[in-house]
């Protein structure tokens, strides 16, 4: 079974862009947590990046930052972010990769790591800090076992090195619409079509779009670019929310998402 193929295969006959939320596992605990991604699903997220905290996460911005600090501070272990996964699991069967940094892969030793992933119905891994060239051990323990290897491209990426990272991904390519770190933005960057576009003379896999994505009028305008479309801060946002109590936080994270996933729609040509 490949659900993530499935997924983007989905998209494409219904005219539209795979919607890829995020949220970090345990924020701020692992029962308002495992509500929160069920109620994205509900909400008709196609694709769940489900992250890992971990107490260095150098590629996010401050709203997903503090959002593994609320997960660690709740007492969320890699063991419950696995068992979140396998509840969560029991319930959907949309795709679910996570969001991680090799640090956490190599504290359970990559075999032991790929193992529990497909125990708990993962279906990919998008290890931050991990470049190709390095990537070896995680590829082929995931290659044995199904499981797809999510790479990032940035905009700073020339074309060969495009082509040796869409040689080595599976899954999906996630590309960073803009230089920096994770965290909504008032505007997208005129760069992202003829990156897309340039992505796509190096690989048939779907190209996703994330980082700094938060209003509709955001999404509307990548499904008119690329096969995905990935928001994340704007939906820790909901739930990282000082104000209104647990269930005011998950009504707002609902609205929050049906709001986005109505731009999903490709433009009328």
């Amino acid at each position: 079974m490949d659900r993530i193929a499935d997924c983007f295969s989905r998209a494409r006959r219904e005219n539209r862009a795979a919607f890829i939320a995020y949220l970090c596992a345990g924020d701020p605990d692992y029962d308002t947590s495992l509500e929160a991604c069920r109620t994205l699903v509900a909400a008709g997220t196609n694709l769940l990046e489900l992250g890992m905290p971990f107490s260095d996460p150098l590629a996010d911005g401050l709203t997903n930052q503090l959002a593994a600090e609320r997960a660690l501070a709740s007492g969320m272990t890699q063991e419950k972010v696995f068992a979140l996964a396998k509840a969560l699991r029991a319930t959907t069967d949309i795709p679910i990769i996570f969001y991680t940094y090799y640090n956490l892969i190599l504290a359970h030793g990559v075999e032991s790591f790929a193992d529990k992933c497909v125990e708990a119905g993962i279906d990919g891994v998008l290890t931050l800090d991990l470049p190709p060239e390095y990537a070896g051990e995680m590829l082929a323990a995931c290659q044995a076992r199904g499981l797809k290897n999510i790479f990032i491209i940035a905009p700073t990426t020339p074309p060969e090195r495009m082509a040796k990272i869409a040689k080595t991904a599976s899954g999906f390519i996630y590309y960073v619409s803009r230089e920096g770190v994770t965290g909504v933005r008032a505007t997208l960057s005129p760069t992202i079509g003829p990156m897309v576009a340039e992505i796509r003379r190096h690989t048939d896999l779907p190209v996703a779009v994330g980082f700094g994505i938060s209003k509709r009028e955001h999404v509307r305008a990548i499904a008119g670019m690329a096969e995905g479309v990935v928001v994340g801060s704007a939906l820790v946002n909901c739930i990282g929310s000082r104000e209104g109590d647990r269930a005011g936080k998950i009504a707002k994270l609902d609205a929050t998402a049906r709001d986005l996933i109505a731009g999903c729609p490709r433009p009328s040509e």
